[in-house]
């Protein structure tokens, strides 16, 4: 072998890894947003991802490999500590050299309250305060009660007490706040590495055009279930129905996913004997048998929604996977 041929290969190799180092490191929270963040990098690098499949983002623990990863972070995207209280030290302590933006805080979103109560009237999406003061969702402020702290829930129409901020933070199950994002990641990951803006801005307008599509395919499934009864298992859902023009009846648990008290199940349970609600969803991490003590000598059907993409291949086609399949398995429950 020549050494012209050696020298060639090794600047190539050089000039590879010289390139390979410039990526920024980037590290996300959450499976959706991980998939959003790779769109954006597809042809540049991949994100790490903190949190794994079946954990909770609610209750998740950082472990020492998480920790490497946002030591390491140029640039970390998460929801915001309404959804992952449990991250903010970990941004504050670990993560000092990075570029840290909270997706909540994005300008040009609608952050929507938590809903009061296990049951909920349709199309209760009407009065919502506007999100043009986003202060709140620094990450150095902190709103947040203990996590373990949901014993005294016997009044469940009152949320204080429970490890929930001021607004429901499941945000990504909105595709028009998606698209919103994809736009600020792009924004964001061009300033730290504008060698590849080109490429953010170019993906993020595929990813934008690939969820307008899906959102009319989405439209399309959902069209015959649109007047249907369904309970949920978790308050999380209210974005995905606000974009959709559907409406749970209630939730078995709070948007928090704690165990609801007694006095919740039997009031959802009663909606769903004397409304003849006819499907109960339930959850991949959560407990199957509060699904079973409301629907048990009823009518209603079961299905399992998964909001997080558990079961999903992480990556770029999660997050369209992940709103396909939402309605998919609900209209599937009639």
């Amino acid at each position: 072998m020549s050494n012209k041929f050696l020298s060639t290969t090794s600047a190539f190799l050089l000039s590879t890894s010289m390139l390979v180092a410039d990526v920024p490191k980037v590290t996300v929270d959450i499976a959706p947003v991980h998939s959003l963040v790779s769109s954006i990098m597809e042809g540049v690098g991949k994100p790490d991802l903190i949190m794994p499949a079946g954990a909770s983002p609610h209750e998740y623990q950082l472990k020492p490999s998480n920790a490497k990863s946002l030591e390491d972070a140029d640039v970390v995207f998460w929801i915001g500590e309404d959804l992952t209280p449990w991250l903010e030290n970990g941004l504050d302590s670990l993560a000092k050299n990075a570029s840290i933006t909270s997706l909540l805080g994005v300008d040009g979103i609608e952050l929507l309250s938590f809903r009061e109560g296990a049951l909920f009237e349709a199309h209760d999406h009407g009065d919502h305060d506007d999100h043009d003061d986003h202060d709140d969702h620094d990450h150095g402020k902190k709103k947040h009660d203990d996590h373990d702290d949901h014993d005294d829930h016997d009044d469940h129409d009152d949320h204080e007490g429970h490890a929930h901020g001021e607004h429901d933070p499941h945000a990504w199950l909105s595709p028009k706040i998606a698209k919103v994002w994809l736009n600020s990641i792009a924004a964001k990951l061009s300033e730290v590495d504008p060698d590849n803006a080109a490429t953010y801005f170019s993906n993020a307008k595929s990813a934008r055009d690939n969820i307008d599509a899906l959102v009319s395919e989405v439209n399309s499934i959902l069209d015959p279930i649109r007047e249907k009864k369904f309970v949920v298992f978790h308050d999380a859902y209210q974005y995905f129905e606000k974009d959709f023009g559907i409406s749970a009846s209630g939730a078995i648990s709070l948007g928090d996913a704690s165990d609801p008290s007694p006095a919740r199940l039997a009031e959802i349970r009663k909606r769903v004997v004397d409304e003849a609600v006819e499907c109960v969803l339930a959850e991949p991490q959560y407990k199957q048998g509060l699904v079973k003590a409301v629907v048990e000598g009823t009518n209603a059907n079961t299905a399992v929604i998964d909001p997080l993409g558990v079961k999903l291949e992480t990556g770029p086609s999660l997050y369209e996977n992940l709103i396909r399949n939402l309605a998919t398995n609900l209209a599937k429950c009639f």
